[in-house]
C-alpha cells in the first residue's frame, strides 16, 4: 500500500477518506532521513576498515598531520595577506613641567596652556607631520591676485565638541578678540591690521593691508565659540570657567581636572572628541601630570608614573626617543652699544671660530643640535653656512685677531689693538638661568678664555632677563635663543627698524641690503623666490658676525615604544609635537586590505 507521503490520493478528501496532508517540514525531514551513499566514499570506508588496527591508528594520524597543515598553511597564507591597522583604545600618560591656567588659544603664556589648548581647539588650518600647513576646520581656501585677501570655506561637519556648528561668526569673533588692545593677548601683533568679515555662514574672509606671505600660518589659531564667550568682558574673559573647561573644536575634550592642596592643576583627563573634523582620534584618552620642576618629571619618567614627555632623555628598553628639528636657534649676540670693541668685524669674527661648536653639543647638549654659523635653522630649504672645522678653533681664533694687526698682552690678558685705542679685554655674557643655557654659557667661558679673554657669567631669571636686560638692551654679550617660527620671517630679528624695543633685533643689527631682502621674504608668495632671498639673508648676515652662532636644537620626545602614528614636523613650540596626535595609537587590528581604512 502506498504511504501517504508517496500517495497523491491521499492530499485531498474523497468524500469517503479524509486524507490528512503533511507539513513542508516534515516533507523535508523525511527526505534528508533517507540513506544516501558516495560510492567513493563507500569504497574508501571499506578500504580502511580492512586495516589492521595498527594501519588504521598510522592512517588516522596521517590524516590528522594533513589536516593540520593545512590548516597552518591555510592561517599563514591569511596572515600575508592581511594588513596591520590602527585600532580604537588605549590612553597615554604625558608628564610636563609647570602647571596650566589659560587652556584658550588666545591667553595660554606656558608651555601648559598652549599644548592643552592645541589639543582642545583647532584651527582653519594646522600644521601636519611633514611641516606643512593642512586644511582642519576649512575645507578650502583662495587667494586674491595681489595676496591681499584670503577667503575660506568652513566645512559643513566642523562642530565644537558641545555639538555646535562652527560657523564664520566664531571665526570673526575669535580673531577680532585677538585684535583687541584690552585682552592683551599675545596673538595681538600677529593680527593687527587684518580685517575679517563674513560672506556667509561658511565663508570667511581676511583683508590684509599689504601682502604677507606667511599670513596662512596666522590661521592655525584656534577657534573660541563665539556663544559662549561673546558676552564675557575683557576683566572677566581670563577668570572664566571656560579657561579650565574649554569647549573647542580640537580632537580631545577636556573629561576632568584635579588640584592639588595649593590650588594649582595637577593633572587633566582628555578624552577622544567623536565630533572631531578630520576623523575620531585612535587613542581613547590622553593624561597629562604636571610637575613643578624638571627634576621631578625625570624622577616620574624613571618611576612610569608617567610614559612620555619631551626633553628628557631616557634608557628604558620600553621607550622610544623621538627627534625633531626646533625652528629656533642659540647664539651669543654682541652689543656694541655697551661693548665699542664689539663694532670691529675682526673681534667678532675671531670670538666666533673660537668656539668648538662639536664639542659644546656633545658635551652640553647630548649630541642633540646642530651645528650653525648663521640666523636661519636647519629645515628651510637652504644650503646652511659650513661650519669652521678648524683643528684648534683656539688658534683660529687668535689669527684672525693677529691677521688684523691685534696684539696679546698676556700679563693683562687683553688684546690690543695695533696702532689704535681699542682693548678686547673682559666679556660678561648675560643668559637665563635655565639648565641648557647655564651649561652652554659656562661651555662659552672656557673656548673664549683659552684666547685669552677673562669672561663673567650673571644669570637672570626669564621674566627679568626679558624685561631688564633685553628691552633696555643693557648687555656685552646676550646668550640667547631666537624661535624663528615655521615661515621663516627674520623681519623682527635682524631688520635694521627692530633694533629699539619692542623689536627683537638684540644684535642691533644693520644692513639695507639684508633690510630689502627681509621685506621681500615676507611679501612674495612665490615660494622659490622666497627661499632665494632667504638663502642670500643667510649668507649675507653670517659673514657680518653679529653674533656667534652656535648651535639649533633638536627637540626630543620621549614615548612609549608601542605608540606608532607619531610623525614630528619642525618644532616651533613643543606644542607642535601633537601635529598628528588624531593619528596615534596603541592598539592594532589584522584586516584584509580591501578593508584597510583611507585615513
Amino acid at each position: 500500500m502506498a504511504s501517504p507521503l508517496t500517495d497523491p490520493n491521499k492530499f485531498f478528501s474523497n468524500g469517503a477518506e479524509e486524507s490528512v496532508r503533511p507539513s513542508r517540514y516534515e516533507l523535508w525531514r523525511e527526505r534528508l532521513a533517507r540513506p544516501r551513499s558516495v560510492p567513493t566514499f563507500d569504497s574508501l570506508t571499506g578500504r580502511i576498515q580492512a586495516f589492521s588496527p595498527g594501519d588504521r591508528l598510522i592512517w588516522y594520524a596521517l590524516l590528522g598531520l594533513l589536516a593540520l597543515a593545512s590548516l597552518s598553511s591555510l592561517y599563514a597564507l591569511e596572515q600575508r595577506l592581511l594588513v596591520t591597522v590602527p585600532a580604537y583604545g588605549g590612553t597615554l600618560v604625558e608628564g610636563e613641567v609647570g602647571s596650566p591656567r589659560f587652556i584658550n588659544p588666545l591667553l595660554g603664556i606656558s608651555d601648559a596652556d598652549r599644548d592643552l589648548a592645541a589639543l582642545t581647539y583647532a584651527g582653519l588650518m594646522g600644521p601636519s607631520g611633514d611641516g606643512t600647513l593642512a586644511l582642519v576646520l576649512a575645507e578650502s581656501y583662495s587667494i586674491s591676485p595681489d595676496h591681499k585677501v584670503y577667503t575660506f570655506t568652513i566645512r559643513k561637519d566642523a562642530k565644537f565638541s558641545d555639538g555646535s556648528q562652527v560657523t564664520a561668526a566664531d571665526i570673526i569673533f575669535t580673531v577680532r578678540k585677538a585684535q583687541d588692545p584690552g585682552l592683551k593677548s599675545p596673538e595681538y601683533a600677529d593680527w593687527a591690521g587684518v580685517a575679517v568679515e563674513a560672506v556667509n555662514e561658511r565663508t570667511v574672509r581676511f583683508v590684509l593691508s599689504r601682502p604677507y606671505a606667511p599670513f596662512l600660518s596666522l590661521t592655525t589659531l584656534g577657534i573660541l565659540p563665539a556663544r559662549l564667550w561673546q558676552n564675557i568682558s575683557d576683566e572677566e574673559f581670563p577668570f572664566s570657567n571656560l579657561q579650565t573647561q574649554p569647549v573647542g573644536a580640537g580632537p580631545f575634550a577636556i573629561e576632568s581636572i584635579s588640584r592639588d592642596p595649593s590650588g594649582l592643576i595637577g593633572s587633566v583627563l582628555l578624552k577622544a572628541n567623536p565630533r572631531y573634523v578630520l576623523g575620531r582620534p585612535y587613542l581613547d584618552s590622553i593624561r597629562f601630570n604636571f610637575y613643578p620642576r624638571t627634576e621631578d618629571l625625570v624622577t616620574a619618567r624613571a618611576s612610569g608614573a608617567i610614559e612620555s614627555a619631551y626633553d628628557i632623555s631616557s634608557n628604558s628598553g620600553a621607550s622610544q626617543v623621538l627627534s625633531a628639528p626646533y625652528a629656533r636657534v642659540f647664539a651669543v649676540f654682541f652689543n656694541p652699544s655697551e661693548k665699542p670693541v664689539f663694532a670691529r668685524p675682526e673681534v667678532r669674527e675671531a670670538l666666533s671660530h673660537a668656539l668648538d661648536r662639536e664639542s659644546i653639543i656633545t658635551g652640553v647638549l647630548g649630541g642633540y643640535a646642530t651645528p650653525i654659523m648663521g640666523p636661519v635653522p636647519p629645515g628651510a630649504g637652504i644650503a646652511q653656512v659650513p661650519v669652521p672645522q678648524a683643528a684648534n678653533p683656539t688658534s683660529a681664533g687668535a689669527q684672525v685677531l693677529k691677521k688684523a694687526g691685534w696684539i696679546y698682552d698676556g700679563d693683562a690678558r687683553i688684546w690690543k689693538q695695533s696702532g689704535g685705542k681699542l682693548v678686547l679685554d673682559g666679556i660678561t655674557i648675560r643668559t637665563s638661568n635655565v639648565p641648557e643655557l647655564k651649561n652652554v654659557a659656562s661651555a662659552v667661558k672656557g673656548e673664549w678664555e683659552k684666547l685669552g679673554i677673562p669672561v663673567t657669567i650673571e644669570l637672570y631669571e626669564p621674566g627679568d632677563l626679558s624685561q631688564n636686560v633685553i628691552r633696555p638692551r643693557k648687555y656685552q654679550a646676550l646668550l640667547y635663543g631666537m624661535v624663528v617660527g615655521r615661515d621663516q620671517d627674520l623681519y623682527a630679528f635682524w631688520a635694521s627698524q627692530e633694533r629699539n624695543d619692542p623689536g627683537l633685533n638684540i644684535a642691533l643689527y644693520a644692513n639695507k641690503t639684508v633690510d630689502g631682502l627681509l621685506e621681500d621674504a615676507r611679501e612674495n608668495a612665490d615660494a622659490v623666490a622666497r627661499i632665494k632671498d632667504l638663502q642670500k639673508i643667510e649668507d649675507l648676515i653670517a659673514a657680518d658676525y653679529p653674533a656667534a652662532f652656535i648651535y639649533a636644537p633638536n627637540f626630543t620626545y620621549t614615548v612609549p615604544a608601542d605608540l606608532a602614528g607619531i610623525a614630528l614636523p619642525q618644532i616651533v613650540t613643543p606644542k607642535d609635537r601633537f601635529a598628528t596626535v588624531a593619528s596615534w595609537y596603541r592598539a592594532t587590528d589584522a584586516v584584509w586590505p580591501f578593508l584597510a581604512p583611507n585615513r
